[in-house]
């Protein structure tokens, strides 16, 4: 739980980023590409990783332009580059609209009463469990992953 808004800017920094390589290593092939029949696609995962971060935040009051909808990008880049101004977006409205004292206050979320501290954190979580899913099917699609906490194998092997 985040204690002060610089914590979560700055773990939202560092999990972001780690995202934003993730998707930006995506290709327009790549975004086929799924596990199994029925299950999502990397395009369609990376997008539920874009447009999540404004669905579940917006329901805490905080105003900011983030990507939406259903309909998945045929264009790698178009993922990307709406993540990067989604991640810009919250944390400059974060920046403008609360202060440490809003992480105590208890808002509504998927029919849930959580502390606002609770809810960045699973946000965080959420996109951090989404991109271990897919850098699994990146490998499956035959694309090089890019180190995260860490070197890659493909990197580590260099």
């Amino acid at each position: 739980m985040y204690h002060t808004l610089e914590e979560f800017l700055q773990d939202w920094n560092h999990e972001g980023n780690a995202t934003q390589k993730i998707l930006d290593a995506l290709t327009d092939a790549s975004l086929s590409q799924s596990v199994a029949a029925g299950h999502r696609t990397l395009g369609e995962l990376a997008w539920h990783v874009v447009t999540s971060v404004h669905q579940i935040i917006s329901q805490t009051g905080l105003q900011f332009e983030g990507a939406t909808g259903e309909t998945v990008p045929t264009s790698a880049k178009e993922i990307a580059d709406s993540y990067r101004t989604t991640s810009e977006n919250l944390a400059s409205a974060i920046k403008e609209q609360w202060s440490d004292e809003t992480l105590k206050e208890m808002k509504e979320v998927f029919g849930q009463q959580m502390p606002v501290a609770v809810i960045l954190g699973m946000m965080n979580t959420h996109q951090i469990h989404h991109r271990g899913q897919m850098t699994i099917l990146m490998r499956q699609a035959g694309l090089k992953v890019p180190g995260v906490y860490g070197p890659s194998k493909e990197e580590w092997g260099a």
